[in-house]
Formats: C-alpha cells, structure tokens, sequence
C-alpha cells in the first residue's frame, strides 16, 4: 500500500465505435475483430468460481431480467462476466450493448474486468448515466434547443445562477434561499416535470416556478446543461422522437444497468424507452440499499420493473464474499422491519463467525472521538493492521468535527470523504472556467467568473454595462468583447462604454479572441499552458504563503489531468471534469483511516468500520420521526454502513450532545435494539481519556511531531488574527499547553469554531 506505511504512519458513438463498424463491415465472418466463439472450456472459465445463483445470472436467457443483489455477493462480478459472456459466447457485437452505472470509478472497474476476461472491447458504451445521455445529447443536438458543444454546470455553477436570478427578482436570500430554489428545481426535472408543468399548490411554488422559467432560458442563453437535464432531454427526446428512439432501441440489443434502485424517474423512462425494441434489459439492484431519495432516487423502480416486465427472471443473490456472518446477521436483523422489500437471506462460507460487534456508550461527542482514535491507534500497533483498514462513519457531515478534532490532538493523519474537493478548489475552477469559456464563448457564468481574475479594472458598473448593452444588442457579452478586440477604441466609443472600461474590456477580449484562435490546434494541456502564460496566473496565486504553493500545485496537478487528453478534444475533457463525483476523487493509496459520511460510504468496503454517533435524532434522524418512508430510509443508511465492515464492527454512542450551545441527554437508537443481544460484545460506559504522553510517543504518527520539541510558551493569544491555509481567516478565541502541544481555538468566518493544535496548523499571524 503506498502513502504512509504501517511503520512511518505509527510514527506519523465516437471514433472507435465508427471504427469498428467499418472493420467488421469489410471483413468476412472469419476474420471478425471480436474473439471468436466461446469454447466449453471457455464456458467453464467464466462460471468458475461463481456460486449457483451467479451462474443462473450470468446465463440468464434474453428477456427481462431482475438480479437483487445483496452487499457483497459479488454483483460487479456478474456484470462483467454477463457482459463477456453475451460477446463471446452470444455473438452480441461490443457496440450493440449499453451497460450504465452511477460513478466513473465503478464504470472503469467494470471496464478493465471486461477486458481482463476477453480482451479489449471496442465499441462497448459503458460509463454513467450522465456521460452516456451527454454522448447522446452531443449528437443529436439538431433535435435540441442547444448547440454540440454544449457545457455542463458543475454543483457550484448552478446555485450561482439560481442566487444570480434571486437577485434579479429582488427575492429575499433568506426567506428563499438558493440552494433550497436550486433543489425543487432539481427534483422537479427528476420527475421530468418542465418549468411550465411545475404544480403551484401556494405562493412560494409560484415563486420557485419563476426561478425556474428563468433558470432554463440563462442556461440556453449560455449553451450549458445541469446535471439534470442530461437526463431530462434525453429522457424527452426518446418519448418524443420515435425516429431517434428506433435508432438507440435497435441498437441497443443488451442494456445492462448497476444500483438500478439508485435510479429516478428519468432514468426509469430513459431506459424504458432504450429497451423498447429489444427488451433485452439485465438490472442488478438492491431495495435494501436505496438511500439516495433526497436527490431523486426511488426504490420503487424496482416495483416498476416487475409490473412492467411481468415475465421478467427474478435471481436473489445473497452468498456474501465481504463480512463475517455476526456482521452480516446484524444487518438482517436491522434491515428485516422494512416494508414493501424482497427477504434475504445473506450468508457467507468464506468469512467464518466472525468476532462480535463492539457496542460503545461514551460521555459525550468529545469522549466519543477520543475512544475511536485510541482504538485505531492501539489496533495498528498491536494487532498489525494498517492505518487505511479503518473507516470512521457518521449521518452527518457536521459530526466529523469532534472526531477529527481528536485525530489533530494526538497528531494522526486522517483523509475526509465529502470535503472540498479537489475539483471544487478556487483555482481548479478558475482554470475550468477559462477553458469552458474558450470552449463555448456563450457560458456567461464562466466569463464572469475568470473576466476580473486576476484583477483587470473590471469592476461591477463596467460588467452592469457590459450586460445592459447585451441585452439592448441582443448579442452574447463575448460577441462585444470580441468587437471590442477588433475594433478597440471605436468599437468602445460604439457601445458606450467609459474610455477606462473600455480599454479593460478590449484587453481581454484580445486574449480571448487568441485562445479562440489558438484553441483549433492546440491540446487541453496546451492551451491550458497558453492561458495560464497570458494571464500570469502563478504570480496571481504565489503570495509568498505556503496557501499560495499549495494553490498553484493543484493547478500542476490539474496539468497533468489534462495531458491524459492528448490525442482528445478539450470538450472531452471538460465533460469528463464535470462528471467527477466525490467517490472519484478518493485517494486509495493513502495509507490513513477514513472519515466519511454513511452516504458516502456505498460501494465501499473497510476491514474496521466504526459507525459514530448512534442516537435517536441523529441516526435516525429527526426529520424521519414523523415520516414513515423516511425512517425507513434512515434504517437503510443504518444497514448500508453496517455491510462495509469486512471483520471487526464498532458501534458507538454517547450519553450526551451538544444541541444550540447545551449539552443534552440523548437515547440510544431505536435501530440498536433489533441486534440480537448474542451478537454483541459491549463495552459499557466508556471515558474515553486522552491517552498519556508517553502513549502518544510510542504509537504517534506523525514522525515530525514526535521528534520535535515541546511548546513552553504560547505563541499566541486571544483576539489575534491568524490565516489557516486550508480553512481561512480566523481570530483566536483561547489558548492552552496540553501534553507539550499548545492547542489553540478558533473562530473561522467560513467554517466556525475550530481547535488546531499550532505545531501541525501552519497558522499565519495577520496584522492587525
């Protein structure tokens, strides 16, 4: 494993798929590029090694076919072993078949065990939903209100325009706020509901619809898509071009999907639509791990597939190759009280028994963290595990703070699932934003964004002007800019523009009138390099402060993203960019443990899983109590992070919390008392102290800290202001030497209170 190791962590249809119909079209059937077919020896290869229902999977006749899968039984496994099986053994050509999942990681798993078990595949569409409707939507852009070079509009993007469009209908941020607007809207296209069908029901609904009329059309003006409307406008292009429907459907002769019960409304449709001719559609899901319906997702589509698809082979796959059976009789035990699911019976013959699940009451949150750290640590150096076996889970992004907290106090290295992502780091879009610009010179979020960046005298009067006289032209802002590059001074004196902005404003339109020029024949990393030159974009981010470096090598790193892009067009790699999701960005060769969110934590797996923070309005949430379908989703997210654990499974809780300044008594929750008692190994009440000095010295894991001298003195004291490189501006509320350490609190204007211990910081003191 790289990163830290064990010892040091202890002491610290695109061308290839016009390319393959050409090829197969001009060979005679003999001298087919695909392999040739499959043996009985071949078949025995394939099926080795696959459990009875497996195997009933994988040689599924045609037809509609329904695989629940339970966590662990090896569905990655059948997909592409399904997916070899119908090439080389079926004859079905690699460009007949679709096959879709949720993340870029799992499409590229699926991938390389494909070609690990025939070969390489050309022609094969497999990736997500988003990125298969983007290739779709690409090429039938004569049938859409957008142009092929459409850009996508990342999280971020779409709440700026959402906020933009709040501002222009003097609406009150705080009475509506945009991310609330933003996720109506979301939800609404995920039910394939259009601005003019949106249902007004009261006076905010009418507001929203507004928001949402007027959202659209700055999206068109700017030739960009949401990430919704990839699978709106193919989901209606489908229902409502049956010459292009007939085109997908027929060519589509095998559809394959992953985490079907992942999918909504729209995705339903769409390969409702896809699978229209053929019927030949295998989706492998699992009701029992649906835990996305805040964003759309509906297990219901399960319900929907088996009325639909009345005739439809139903396979149960409940052989588990991950947890040990005590691991795995606890998630059935939680699961079981849920209605309207299939009943599984998840068991293992490689894992054995399994030691029992650890069950922990704490003080409180802080006592909480301490206990889990003192775990971890006690468990890497005695029992010889590795610092990255370990994962912390929690409901809650905000419950990482104690714990982490506890991680920096004993100086341990950590990596946090759901933190700013490296794709959405100030820099990172900057430089995306500048080639998106280049891309499609209509994205007037983008110009807005890098138009000012670095500081070109071009302030809010001159960009309030440039927009008036846009909409008084009727042309784009990049149209007059451009203008204005040609023509300067007079072009200037044309649009009414102050001799000042003017001058501002050709300047930039000159570079970008360049990068337009340039852009024909230059690589992404090339005109990357073009642009981060004419705007002298190292010396805007070198302030001489270690913030600075950190900044311009993620933007190196962005660099070399884009040289994978070298014989690809920078539409391609803009698209792939957009598509990231956070599972994508995970470091898997950084030897720490991991802290992540329980709905973060789907597809993956650790070897120790401690569940935090298990109390009734926590886990499960409050919201839930008085919601059936949401508490049930609750137990769900419960059962999701119990089937991560492989061996061992601590679940902690804490007599007391934190809620509005006060600590309050909580009750444990409601979901621990369906474990059977005989499963369970329980500590009892904890006080979680902080181990001693010499307890962090010989299991530390940061070889710096424990080499270094002790802090005798405070460096710094209350009501000073300080800069954090990664968290911001700050003002010291408190100080105190503890251990050797002096550990300091702190108010940040962006994140809240914070408690760093200053050796570890890289705190900078600001004047004043």
């Amino acid at each position: 494993m790289q990163g830290y190791s064990r010892s040091n962590w202890l002491s610290n249809l695109d061308t290839e798929e016009i390319q393959s119909l050409q090829i197969n079209a001009s060979l005679p059937s003999s001298l087919t590029i695909f392999p040739p077919p499959i043996t009985i020896g071949d078949v025995m290869d394939l099926l080795a090694g696959l459990n009875p229902q497996q195997q009933q999977a994988l040689t599924a006749g045609p037809g509609p076919v329904l695989v629940l899968a339970g966590p662990g039984s090896g569905k990655t496994r059948v997909l592409t072993h399904r997916i070899a099986y119908l090439v080389s053994q079926l004859g079905v050509r690699p460009y007949n078949i679709l096959a879709v999942t949720f993340t870029n990681k799992a499409a590229r798993e699926m991938e390389a065990r494909v070609e690990g078990l025939i070969g390489e595949v050309r022609g094969l569409m497999l990736g997500t939903f988003h990125s298969t409707c983007a290739r779709i939507l690409r090429r039938e852009a004569q049938h859409l209100p957008f142009e092929s070079n459409f850009v996508i509009f990342d999280s971020d993007d779409q709440v700026t325009l959402v906020r933009q469009i709040c501002k222009e209908l003097n609406l009150d941020d705080k009475t509506y706020r945009p991310h609330s607007i933003h996720n109506r809207i979301s939800g609404a296209k995920n039910e394939l509901i259009l601005p003019e069908d949106f249902p007004i029901l009261t006076y905010r609904d009418e507001i929203i619809q507004r928001v949402y009329q007027r959202y659209q059309a700055l999206l068109l003006n700017s030739n960009a898509l949401d990430f919704d409307d990839l699978l709106l406008y193919t989901a209606n292009l489908l229902d409502a071009n049956i010459e292009v429907r007939q085109t997908y459907a027929r060519r589509f002769e095998q559809i394959l999907v992953d985490e079907f019960q992942d999918t909504n409304m729209a995705q339903y449709r769409l390969l409702m639509h896809l699978a229209s001719f053929h019927k030949n559609i295998f989706v492998v899901g699992d009701v029992d791990q649906s835990i996305y319906r805040w964003r759309g997702a509906d297990y219901r589509n399960v319900l929907r597939f088996e009325n639909d698809y009345p005739d439809s082979v139903v396979i149960l796959l409940e052989q588990n190759y991950r947890s040990t059976q005590n691991i795995l009789d606890a998630a059935m035990a939680v699961i079981e009280p849920n209605p309207n699911r299939t009943h599984k019976n998840l068991f293992t013959e490689q894992r054995g028994t399994g030691n029992k699940i650890v069950l922990t009451e704490c003080f409180d949150g802080r006592e909480e963290g301490k206990f889990i750290v003192e775990k971890i640590a006690l468990s890497v150096a005695q029992e010889g595990r590795e610092p990255g076996e370990f994962a912390v889970m929690y409901r809650t992004n905000a419950q990482s703070r104690l714990i982490e907290e506890a991680f920096i106090m004993n100086n341990l290295p950590y990596k946090l699932v759901g933190a700013q992502r490296f794709y959405g780091r100030r820099e990172i879009k900057d430089v995306v934003a500048y080639l998106r610009l280049v891309h499609n010179p209509l994205d007037e979020v983008s110009l807005l964004r890098v138009i000012n960046t670095p500081r070109r005298k071009i302030g809010g009067k001159t960009l309030a002007d440039l927009h008036r006289r846009a909409t008084q032209t009727g042309q784009a802002q990049t149209d007059i800019l451009l203008d204005l590059a040609q023509h300067d001074a007079e072009s200037a004196h044309t649009h009414a523009f102050t001799p000042a902005a003017g001058r501002s404003l050709t300047a930039f339109g000159a570079l970008l009138a360049g990068w337009l020029d340039a852009a024909q024949d230059l690589s992404p990393m090339e005109l990357m390099d073009l642009i981060l030159e004419d705007i002298q974009y190292q010396d805007y981010l070198d302030d001489g402060t270690d913030e600075g470096v950190d900044r311009w090598e993620n933007v190196l790193e962005l660099r070399r993203v884009a040289a994978e892009y070298e014989q690809r067009d920078l539409g391609e790699f803009l698209e792939q960019l957009a598509l990231v999701s956070d599972q994508d960005t995970i470091d898997e060769t950084e030897n720490v443990p991991t802290l992540l969110t329980l709905h973060a934590a789907k597809g993956l797996e650790f070897p120790v899983v401690f569940i935090a923070g298990l109390e009734d309005g926590t886990l499960p949430h409050q919201r839930s109590f008085d919601e059936p379908e949401s508490m049930a989703e609750e137990r769900r997210l419960f059962y999701v992070g119990i089937t991560r654990a492989k061996d061992q499974l601590y679940l902690v809780h804490a007599e007391n919390r934190m809620t509005y300044g006060y600590s309050e008594p909580t009750e444990p929750s409601r979901f621990l008392d369906d474990i059977p008692a005989e499963l369970i190994d329980g500590l009892g009440h904890v006080r979680a102290g902080r181990p001693s000095r010499s307890v962090r010295q010989q299991y530390s894991w940061d070889a710096a800290a424990s080499s270094s001298a002790a802090i005798i003195q405070p460096q710094y004291k209350a009501g000073m202001n300080v800069r954090h490189p990664s968290w911001g501006e700050g003002m010291v509320l408190n100080t105190h030497i503890d251990g050797g350490d002096e550990i300091v609190d702190i108010f940040f204007q962006d994140i809240g209170l914070k408690k760093v211990v200053a050796a570890l910081a890289h705190l900078e003191i600001m004047d004043g």
